[in-house]
């Protein structure tokens, strides 16, 4: 099996972290988004939404959307979880995980893609549009901070799939100029911790 990405993207980034962290090996093949080979009539095959990253299984079958691809493979592959093993850690993880996609992952995509123009050849950007969720950012980003003064992790007390989105949000944010601030010193004792991991060097 392979998946196709394009290394520098937040969200392949996300399960090369997630595959790591469960030692699990696997054949990436670069998809360059800029050039538009996502948008060929080859890939939409594999992903009708034409985004990366894809997994592609040995019999064809593809998968697209991180968090699909990373639940396939916590099922495959249960030891070492990072999405919940009782009931109720995989509820509150899967929440705080779809929280962070929706007010961290979501706007700092928007500030991207609106501030930088880089896919202005087949989008409108709307300079506004950016600017407003830089302001959602920060705003989510004291969220996090009060989170993370009572937790070690932000789902709990182990690391999870909620951690990784976060991280490599805050990572690719820097392209668009958005730091944790002084004030969000719990979020920056988060982000000194998992940093530090070996996996997210994958």
């Amino acid at each position: 099996m392979k998946i196709y990405e394009t290394a520098l993207a937040p969200n392949p980034r996300r399960v090369r972290i997630f595959l790591a962290e469960k030692n699990i090996p696997m054949e990436y093949v670069e998809v360059d988004i800029a050039a538009g080979e996502n948008l060929q009539d080859d890939y939409k095959k594999k992903n009708i939404t034409t985004k990366v990253p894809t997994l592609e299984l040995d019999d064809g079958t593809c998968i697209g959307e991180s968090v699909a691809i990373c639940r396939y493979f916590e099922e495959l592959y249960p030891e070492n979880p990072l999405m919940g093993e009782t009931p109720l850690e995989k509820a509150q993880i899967e929440s705080w995980q779809r929280r962070v996609e929706l007010h961290l992952l979501f706007p700092v995509a928007m500030c991207f893609q609106h501030l930088t123009g880089y896919f202005k050849d087949r989008m409108k950007p709307r300079k506004e549009w950016g600017q407003d969720n830089v302001k959602l950012t920060m705003d989510f980003l004291a969220t996090l901070n009060d989170r993370l003064a009572e937790s070690t992790y932000i789902a709990g007390e182990d690391f999870s799939i909620a951690d990784i989105t976060a991280l490599c949000t805050l990572d690719f944010a820097r392209v668009v100029k958005i730091y944790p601030q002084k004030e969000h010193s719990h979020l920056i004792r988060w982000y000194e911790l998992v940093k530090s991991r070996p996996s997210v060097s994958a």
